[in-house]
């Protein structure tokens, strides 16, 4: 344990938090449905940086696992995703400042990596629908005649180019506002 991420309560409670801020986040704007807005992962984004890779990865793997089990099992196999998105930013942050300029990058990186992970556990669950608003660009592609593939991959991708650049945005800022005797060492605006 003396490499964990978890050595102090205080990055259990955050980690925690990370948790309750993706699920109660994600199913808000669920049930809100604004187009290409998820806001799933503000949670895994914020541990990733704050604690690590690591971290992020448990922290992102534990929403999905917890969401399955309190409402959607189909929720469970996309933990590889949220998984992904913590070690991707986690070893971002861990190398460059978490400042507006990487949030960008960063949210470019996972707006491509996410769909290309999660696009096939989906057409492999559900044919490709997600039941969410971009179904109906999925059906539109799926009927002009594109692979399931390509039609489930494309509206994932123009979600997720708004939601996770906007997701680590926030962080980012969120970041620069919190005073940096709150945030663990690492994570520090002179780190």
């Amino acid at each position: 344990m003396k490499n964990s991420p978890f050595q102090s309560t205080n990055n259990m409670i955050i980690a925690s938090l990370g948790i309750v801020i993706n699920i109660a986040l994600g199913t808000l704007l669920q049930i809100i449905q604004i187009p290409l807005l998820f806001l799933d992962t503000i949670g895994t984004i914020f541990v990733a940086v704050v604690l690590g890779p690591f971290a992020g990865a448990l922290t992102g793997g534990l929403t999905n696992i917890i969401q399955g089990i309190l409402t959607n099992p189909k929720d469970i196999p996309f933990a590889i995703v949220n998984i992904v998105v913590g070690l991707v930013v986690g070893f971002i942050a861990k190398k460059y400042k978490f400042n507006f300029k990487v949030a960008i990058i960063t949210g470019l990186i996972i707006s491509v990596v996410a769909p290309l992970i999660g696009t096939p556990i989906a057409v492999f669950i559900s044919g490709g629908a997600t039941g969410g608003g971009t179904d109906i660009i999925f059906a539109w592609l799926l009927a002009s005649g594109h692979k399931i593939f390509t039609a489930a991959f494309i509206p994932r991708i123009a979600g997720n180019l708004i939601d996770k650049i906007a997701s680590c945005i926030m962080v980012a800022l969120l970041i620069e506002a919190i005073p940096s005797n709150l945030i663990p060492k690492k994570a520090s605006k002179d780190a």
